[in-house]
């Protein structure tokens, strides 16, 4: 695949954090002191010290729950009327950062904070004819709906919902919305899928590679693929890391762990191969709970894969 060799280990990057202290999608109180958590471990200064042009906006301020019902959601799923409104905020602020230019990276927060982060960046993609591929790295689909969803949990239909979900298509209220279609959402590390999401993702065509695939044929091999297929002249990636990825011995604090994770190291190398492809573009960290955390090991390595996801290397490697 072509490179342009500008974008390569680039690390004068504009970068722009925002946290998104979201916590109400998921069933665990805590992920909304994430983003305090990833700057105390020192986010902003890894990224700063490679080389990149750091600007945090703070976080984004709390909106006020909607104040009617939304047909269809409110008796299905947990805190809707509050999830709506953070996902409304978050498009708005995350379209905003898109179109000011430079590199938004949103820290989180439970994963639906991605229906406004990653509705956002959509939604700017189309406005300057990019085409948008997201990049789950997940231990879980998050493809479920209303009507299969187990808990009623929203960040458990986060990508549902990107794909156009109709159920879910209300969260989002009479903004404009660019669904993504099937074939360019990339589901990597998966290891916990209910059975109805299951068939969901096969109906829709979704690729998924999950931890089976990762043990029998190697991180490097299926991300190289992946990034292959990927036209850097005409496309804007957008990744999207839960850091239940990585297995629970090493990230303890997450509400939503499953063991059988990666390990250190292959986290580190997926995150560094993204860097070297230069295509990433915007970025959510996601699902870090410091309440459930032993003595900040969970932040410091989110941090730390987020700068392995913006240049960090062992050695300086040539491009």
């Amino acid at each position: 695949m072509p490179r342009d060799q500008n974008t390569i280990h680039r690390r004068d990057r504009a970068i722009s954090l925002l946290g998104l202290p979201v916590e109400r999608g998921a069933g665990t109180a805590g992920c909304l002191m994430g983003p305090a958590a990833l700057r105390t471990a020192g986010l902003a200064d890894m990224l700063g010290e490679l080389g990149h042009h750091v600007e945090d906006l703070g976080d984004l301020a709390r909106p006020a729950p909607l104040a009617y019902d939304l047909p269809g959601l409110t008796d299905r799923c947990n805190h809707v009327a509050e999830i709506a409104a953070w996902t409304g905020a978050i498009h708005d602020a995350a379209y905003a950062m898109a179109k000011r230019g430079g590199l938004p990276l949103f820290l989180g927060g439970d994963h639906s904070i991605s229906m406004g982060t990653v509705s956002g960046i959509a939604r700017h993609c189309a406005d300057i004819g990019r085409e948008l591929v997201v990049l789950w790295i997940d231990a879980h689909a998050d493809f479920n709906t209303p009507a299969t969803s187990p808990s009623g949990n929203l960040h458990g239909m986060a990508a549902a919902f990107l794909c156009g979900e109709p159920s879910l298509r209300p969260l989002i209220g009479n903004r404009p919305f660019v669904p993504l279609p099937h074939g360019n959402l990339k589901l990597f590390g998966q290891r916990s899928i209910d059975p109805e999401e299951r068939e969901a993702l096969k109906t829709c065509g979704v690729s998924c590679t999950d931890m089976r695939m990762i043990d029998e044929r190697g991180v490097f091999p299926l991300i190289s693929r992946l990034l292959s297929e990927i036209d850097p002249r005409t496309t804007h990636l957008h990744v999207s890391f839960d850091v239940d990825f990585v297995d629970p011995t090493i990230v303890p604090g997450t509400g939503t762990s499953v063991p059988g994770g990666a390990t250190y190291r292959e986290a580190h190398l997926i995150m560094e191969l993204l860097s070297d492809s230069g295509l990433v573009g915007s970025a959510d960290i996601v699902e870090l709970n410091p309440f459930l955390d032993e003595r900040g090991r969970s932040a410091r390595l989110a941090a730390e894969l987020v700068s392995s996801l913006f240049g960090r290397t062992i050695l300086e490697r040539a491009a």
